[in-house]
């Protein structure tokens, strides 16, 4: 019998479909490393093969393509004429291949191939390639050569990403600027790095790496899957970027997209040779995702598999990226895509409604990270809570190390829009934030990227809304919104961040309540990159309050780093009550206590802890945070004795709670 099943019973109705699929697992790992002959990840080198390269013969470029009639290399090189010294040949298993002697070629030259099929033909931009840019005045995107003199060498080989706990840092390199304009690999390096090792976090999850046709995509449009994009620089500035990064004990996660393709035909993978299920399903019912408006991934195909599991290593091993996170897998796995549905049952995952090759591609993926890297992360962006997405693959998992926790920025949302403040309740809190299988870690985060475009709102904005522009000088009577979105602003993340199991994340400039939602340059709004950038002065403004929660995230994430292993540390609840609005809970020698309700504060309210003395090591209330400074953190505190708790060793913690504020205290152990 598998893990998953004997960690779960309630799972073993479902016994034939989970066995089914490990069954399925193994046997396409058998086929595709022939019986074991090769490792998966030596099959995995398609970027190795196909592509242009330069070897010291001449360069040769090979491209599947098997619809294909006939093949011509076209570029600056030759006039971007069809020319017989640049017509492909054809191979066996429909790759094409033409080889080019030195001379021919140069670094930066742009390059396409023109593919012609039998009723048509069309100029197409390899599959395979790295590198695409797009020229400013025609807007015409090209393959282009890359081939430097010198590449980036890299000055630290073995990085290691700090796990304990996982704290992201969500950032796109475009949008990291505060002007109005496209920011840069370099810029990055330069301005933001510092700014996430400043706050304390250790690794940064990059967004729209992969290389796409329409910036307001996010990135999530990918048409050229091996190519970074060169809106924010060269290759070699990436890697410069990752290095870097680990310099400073910052891992590098990329947002990876192999849950759909753009449907571009002139700049991405499409219809490369004719035909329209290529790389993707025949069944125009599951090739077009209409809620997407993209393609859908065929991963029953050994060439998309192979296209994809080479893709994951390329990254890993020509970048040194530290991991992924997998975006869109609850529309891989679901032939539905997950919309509609409600997954309030465990027979909602096991009735024939998941496409088992996207899971064994999933599995598969895993797998083939990890062998490449046992240092790797994997984080699995799904939201119908699949069981064992993020379980050990022998178990009958498929291999995640994480799994986002998308249940907890909905909830927030949730009771923000819908509850009035004094009906937050310290249960369902609890519930929200540590609702998750024991047997999988999970991402925890009040917000993400998601919550900060544009219709919808990130939570500062949800709690203050127009207040935020008037009234966010330190030097002007306050109003009772800023401080009601303030003092829950640093409540929602505390209480988020401290009750992971596996790591914590936020979206940058989230951390001190960046005003503005997201909205890339497009025609509704002018093309303007207003909306597109983050406003980091407001943060350094110390006439503003925005720092106030950028200095409370800081102190937070740095509580949350003094205790090794914070995340597996035994997380207990110690009390909560409803009408009162206290939560308190225990972990590590930390007791967390919080007084949601927005007009009731407790002189000598009890909590029921192990008996000693206790000092309060973080309140949210503090004036430094923006707070009214109604607790003396100086004073320490004693339990009182109960007679009925003496066996046990615990006494009545008495506190002041004021009305929404949080404090942090640490047992003080006697030596």
């Amino acid at each position: 019998m598998l893990g998953i099943i004997k960690n779960d019973p309630w799972l073993t109705p479902y016994t034939r479909a989970i066995e089914g699929r490990h069954r399925y697992y193994r046997k396409r790992l058998s086929d595709l490393t022939r019986d074991g002959e090769i490792t998966l990840p030596e099959f995995a080198t398609g970027y190795l093969y196909f592509g242009l390269h330069k070897t010291p013969e001449g360069w040769v470029l090979r491209e599947w393509a098997p619809n294909a009639t006939e093949i011509f290399l076209v570029g600056t090189f030759n006039h971007w004429q069809r020319l017989e010294a640049y017509r492909f040949k054809r191979l066996e298993n429909g790759v094409w291949e033409v080889k080019v002697p030195l001379d021919r070629i140069h670094h930066e030259d742009l390059y396409k191939l023109h593919v012609a099929w039998n009723g048509g033909s069309g100029e197409r931009i390899p599959a395979w390639c790295r590198r695409v840019v797009q020229d400013p005045a025609t807007l015409i995107f090209s393959a282009q050569v890359w081939e430097p003199e010198e590449r980036y060498r890299f000055k630290h080989e073995r990085f290691k990403a700090d796990t304990s706990p996982l704290l992201i840092y969500e950032t796109h390199v475009g949008m990291s600027t505060r002007e109005e304009r496209v920011g840069t690999y370099n810029e990055f390096r330069e301005n933001v790095l510092p700014r996430v090792k400043k706050n304390g976090y250790n690794a940064i999850q990059v967004m729209a790496v992969q290389e796409h046709p329409y910036y307001g995509s996010f990135g999530y449009h990918v048409s050229s899957f091996f190519a970074p994009s060169s809106r924010f620089g060269t290759p070699e500035e990436l890697k410069a970027l990752i290095d870097a990064a680990h310099e400073m004990g910052i891992a590098v996660i990329m947002d990876i997209v192999h849950s759909h393709a753009v449907k571009n035909e002139a700049e991405g993978i499409a219809r490369i040779d004719g035909t329209r299920d290529l790389y993707f399903h025949s069944d125009p019912a599951r090739r077009n995702h209409a809620a997407w408006d993209s393609l859908c991934f065929d991963y029953g195909k050994d060439e998309v598999l192979h296209f994809l599991l080479s893709n994951c290593k390329y990254w890993l091993e020509e970048f040194r990226f530290d991991g992924f996170r997998f975006d869109g897998v609850t529309s891989m796995i679901y032939l539905s895509h997950g919309l509609g549905e409600s997954f309030t049952e465990y027979g909602d995952y096991y009735n024939a409604g998941q496409d088992g090759d996207a899971i064994c591609y999933l599995t598969l993926a895993n797998q083939l990270v990890h062998e490449v890297n046992p240092r790797a992360i994997t984080i699995a962006e799904e939201v119908s809570g699949m069981p064992g997405l993020a379980l050990d693959i022998e178990s009958g998992g498929y291999g995640f190390d994480y799994r986002m926790a998308m249940n907890i920025p909905d909830y927030w949302i949730k009771i923000i829009k819908e509850k009035k403040d004094e009906e937050w309740s310290p249960s369902s809190i609890w519930w929200e934030t540590t609702n998750r299988r024991a047997d999988e870690k999970t991402i925890s985060y009040a917000e993400s990227h998601d919550q900060a475009l544009v219709g919808d709102k990130t939570i500062i904005f949800r709690l203050i809304d127009a207040d935020m522009y008037w009234f966010m000088s330190k030097w002007m009577e306050s109003s009772a919104k800023v401080d009601r979105g303030i003092a829950l602003h640093k409540m929602i993340r505390l209480v988020t961040a401290t009750t992971i199991n596996g790591g914590y994340l936020t979206f940058m400039g989230n951390e001190f309540g960046h005003p503005e939602w997201v909205d890339f340059p497009r025609e509704g709004n002018n093309w303007s990159h207003k909306y597109a950038r983050r406003q980091w002065q407001l943060a350094e403004d110390s006439n503003l309050k925005y720092h106030y929660l950028g200095d409370f995230d800081r102190a937070m994430i740095a509580l949350i780093k003094s205790v090794p292993n914070f995340q597996s540390t035994p997380l207990v609840k110690a009390w909560d009550k409803e009408g009162d609005n206290i939560l308190a809970y225990l972990r590590e020698g930390l007791l967390f206590v919080f007084n949601f309700h927005p007009k009731k504060s407790y002189s000598d309210y009890g909590i029921l802890v192990s008996q000693g003395e206790y000092q309060v090591v973080l309140d949210s209330d503090d004036p430094a945070f923006g707070g009214f400074g109604r607790n003396d953190a100086t004073v320490h505190h004693f339990t009182h004795f109960d007679p009925l708790y003496e066996k046990e060793d615990k006494g009545w913690l008495k506190l002041y709670l004021p009305a929404r504020t949080a404090i942090v205290m640490k047992k003080i152990e006697k030596i």
